[in-house]
């Protein structure tokens, strides 16, 4: 399966298209899905004993400053398999910077008509404080034993 048919979406900025890469609770394995082919590659294994707490993925046929299509955390109540689209709204933008640069990610819900239990966040505030420093934390360690990586939140 090809991705190249994949938008960004039909309500972009309010919503969008996210193709899963990494199921939340995922092991420490950094997948990328192969824009091309649409197969799903091992990327690296990552060096610390940590899991995604949410689902990784990207927005097609967008650029960020990095040069990668954009980056979405998508929070569910259950992984998602990778590979799969989910059409989403952003409830805020996790900045950061690492040893390539900015490297921000969108963090976002599945639209209300898919998954209605989240229509009341609206922004980061709006979440568990626990469930965002959670996130904050994996994304402020997870390269921590990777040589040469560093990462800045």
């Amino acid at each position: 399966m090809s991705l190249d048919n994949v938008t960004a979406g039909k309500n972009v900025p309010e919503s969008f298209n996210v193709i899963i890469e990494i199921p939340m609770n995922a092991d420490p394995i950094k997948y990328e899905v192969d824009k091309e082919t649409g197969a799903i590659f091992v990327d690296r294994f990552m060096s610390t004993a940590m899991h995604y707490p949410t689902n990784y993925g990207y927005v097609p046929r967008t650029i960020s400053g990095d040069g990668d299509p954009v980056d979405v955390l998508v929070i569910t109540p259950v992984p998602l398999i990778p590979g799969v689209v989910v059409p989403c709204r952003a409830i805020g933008i996790l900045k950061m910077q690492d040893e390539a640069g900015e490297d921000g990610k969108v963090l976002a819900v599945p639209i209300d008509k898919i998954l209605s239990i989240y229509t009341q966040w609206q922004k980061p505030e709006d979440l568990n404080p626990m469930r965002l420093n959670t996130i904050q934390h994996f994304f402020e360690h997870y390269k921590d034993l990777e040589p040469g990586k560093w990462v800045k939140v």
